[in-house]
């Protein structure tokens, strides 16, 4: 049997995965769509989706990867440029990219009697090859959740995964629909060139500046995590000291408490707010030839309809079956391991305030430690087996996330990373 892992993805997530196999002595071959490693930080790759002014809405100290810090004078919070070259640095400086087959998309991974076949599409035609294991690292911001808006729309619809620089602004009168992340930083990006700029929400937010006390906003109360409701109560009222209330710039009251839904680290969407510069509108009714209609009745006309509307996680070369999808993830152990499928593993399905890359590699460690111990002592991979066909761990850390489909496979980072190190260490016995 060919005992090598297959690594899907050459991201932050497959790059962590090749190291930690690495680390550990166990063989592997990367595949990647693109040309190079980076992932989605690669605005040139084929499923990138970052535009220009893509930056870190973490500070790098609390996203980089331990083993691997950024470079002195890297700004606290650095754009697409930087990151490509801080991944592409990872990979050179342990020699990751000879084991990646690059131009090289996964079109299936099927378990067959002894191991997984993973079937590739290169430009030279199809292959397939036998490993003992399948890491999926292909990241959760490549597939565009686009809904079916009413109606007709007489100029332009896109979703962000389209947009990439504001050139595609100028002039033209946009209409922003959702206000994540994403969202806010092309609503800023449009307030420079756009002719006119809404942005059309749905529920209300908490707005997180990236600064507190000159600090980076996320490295201040590192230490021993707060009780959720002593952290949201002392947050909440700090954040409403730096950024007051965004009702008054036409936000709806926030249906939930700050952490109950990934905050927006963007405060400079309230400046613009607050200088005129765009306006907040109702959800959408429906589109309506040269304008679009809202839930209260009131109408604008657009030139341009820019959908901020989110990702869908996507794994289209796995049988569904193999990854028990519930809703709008799939149900697996500490988001990583499913009990349908030994040998399947997914990495960097988490999204939570703050953990940062290194909560994904910790994740490839944790599979490592798996590996070794199925190899060297079966019986503390069968205790492990055993809690991943049991009932799931609570990974909320205290908080109660709203029930959308994009919260479906958020957690807590503390009560995430302390679950995943402890399983670690357990399988290499330590402790």
């Amino acid at each position: 049997m060919n005992e090598t892992f297959a690594v899907i993805g050459a991201g932050p997530s497959g790059l962590a995965a090749a190291r930690t196999l690495q680390r550990a002595g166990l063989l592997w071959t990367g595949y990647e769509l693109a040309g190079e490693v980076g992932g989605l930080w690669d605005i040139n790759g084929p499923r990138s989706t970052v535009y220009e002014s893509a930056h870190l809405i973490s500070s790098r100290t609390t996203t980089q990867f331990t083993e691997h810090p950024m470079p002195d004078g890297t700004p606290d919070y650095p754009g697409h440029r930087a990151l490509l070259a801080y991944f592409r640095d990872f990979a050179d400086r342990f020699a990751l990219r000879d084991g990646y087959r690059f131009h090289s998309e996964v079109v299936k991974a099927a378990p067959s009697e002894d191991g997984w076949d993973v079937t590739v599409r290169t430009p030279s035609g199809k292959t397939t090859t036998r490993h003992a294991g399948v890491l999926l690292a292909n990241g959760t911001l490549s597939e565009p959740n686009v809904p079916e808006l009413p109606g007709k729309f007489d100029g332009e619809v896109i979703h962000t995964s389209a947009y990439k620089r504001a050139a595609q602004l100028a002039g033209r009168r946009v209409l922003i629909v959702g206000a994540g992340n994403s969202g806010c930083d092309i609503a800023v990006d449009a307030v420079h060139h756009a002719a006119s700029v809404d942005i059309s929400v749905r529920r209300g937010y908490h707005f997180v500046p990236k600064y507190l006390f000159g600090r980076p906003a996320d490295t201040l109360n590192q230490g021993r995590p707060l009780p959720a409701r002593i952290k949201q109560a002392i947050d909440g009222r700090v954040l409403k000291l730096f950024t007051g209330d965004p009702t008054r710039f036409g936000f709806p009251a926030p249906d939930h408490r700050i952490y109950e839904s990934h905050p927006i680290v963007n405060s400079l969407i309230l400046h613009h707010l607050g200088h005129g510069d765009l306006a907040v509108r109702p959800d959408v009714a429906r589109l309506d030839g040269d304008g679009v209609v809202f839930r209260d009745g009131t109408r604008g006309a657009y030139d341009l309809v820019i959908l901020a509307t989110g990702y869908r996680l996507h794994y289209p070369f796995v049988d569904p079956s193999l990854l028990r999808w519930r809703g709008a993830a799939p149900d697996l152990h500490l988001n990583i391991f499913s009990d349908a499928a030994p040998g399947l593993f997914v990495l960097g399905m988490i999204e939570a305030s703050g953990i940062g890359w290194q909560g994904r590699y910790e994740q490839a460690e944790l599979v490592a430690a798996y590996l070794l111990a199925r190899r060297d002592a079966p019986e503390r991979a069968a205790a492990f087996d055993a809690a991943v066909r049991g009932p799931r761990p609570d990974l909320s850390g205290g908080y109660r996330y709203l029930g959308l489909d994009r919260m479906a496979y958020y957690v807590n980072k503390d009560a995430y990373r302390t679950a995943v190190r402890a399983a670690t260490a357990a399988l290499r016995g330590e402790g």
